[in-house]
């Protein structure tokens, strides 16, 4: 099956918290409180559909680049053995996304979901690199029409508790799609081919579906 999201300016995962929020302004305001219990939530109602902003993106051309799956900003690019279902070396890249980064995950290659597993786990502040292997986290194992295999994860953080992926395993996805969200602060690794040509600077700031982490053997 090959699917994707509708265009919409929020993530509908956003509006079980935005339209309570909404109705509970719209009531303070209309019992003239003081303004400022008001003021608190509205400014509270406009931060949550910040948070759960859906923005367009232009999806790069170059049919072999991997994207970043997330807005954040790069905080490891390291060789690695990934065990669980590459089971061979490869580079792992790892973007943390802040409270104030769009919080949509997208996919980085053009590919069929060949596996998927969904892991229980602690919630370690994201950034830390036990977060990794310790924290809830979704695995989604993508292999592209050519037979490379990347696998992107899905990892929870210290305040983030709902992990959302919409897609299922066999489903063909394009690069660049929306898959899932992370509520609240969370991260995503990456897992590359060990002889991928890697762009990807630590330190970096990404778009999703926009910045270029490497290209594909």
């Amino acid at each position: 099956m090959s699917w994707k999201w509708a265009r919409f300016p929020v993530a509908k995962e956003g509006m079980v918290f935005i339209l309570p929020l909404a109705a509970v302004t719209a009531v303070l305001w209309g019992l003239r409180l003081p303004a400022v219990v008001a003021g608190f939530f509205s400014l509270l109602t406009f931060f949550v559909v910040y948070f759960f902003r859906d923005p367009e993106r232009s999806i790069p051309a170059e049919t072999k680049a991997i994207l970043s799956p997330a807005d954040g900003k790069v905080i490891q690019i390291a060789p690695c053995m990934e065990g669980r279902f590459l089971q061979r070396p490869s580079i792992k890249i790892s973007v943390f996304m802040s409270l104030f980064n769009v919080h949509i995950n997208r996919v980085p290659v053009s590919g069929r979901i060949v596996g998927m597993a969904y892991t229980p786990g602690k919630f370690f502040s994201a950034n830390l690199d036990k977060a990794s292997s310790a924290n809830e986290q979704n695995a989604l194992l993508i292999e592209t029409p050519e037979g490379a295999r990347l696998l992107v994860v899905q990892i929870a953080g210290l305040i983030a508790r709902r992990i959302v992926c919409r897609a299922r395993k066999g489903d063909v996805l394009e690069r660049g799609w929306k898959f899932g969200l992370i509520r609240f602060g969370s991260r995503l690794d990456v897992y590359l081919p060990e002889n991928s040509r890697v762009l990807a600077q630590p330190g970096q700031k990404t778009l999703g579906g926009q910045t270029i982490l490497g290209f594909l053997p």
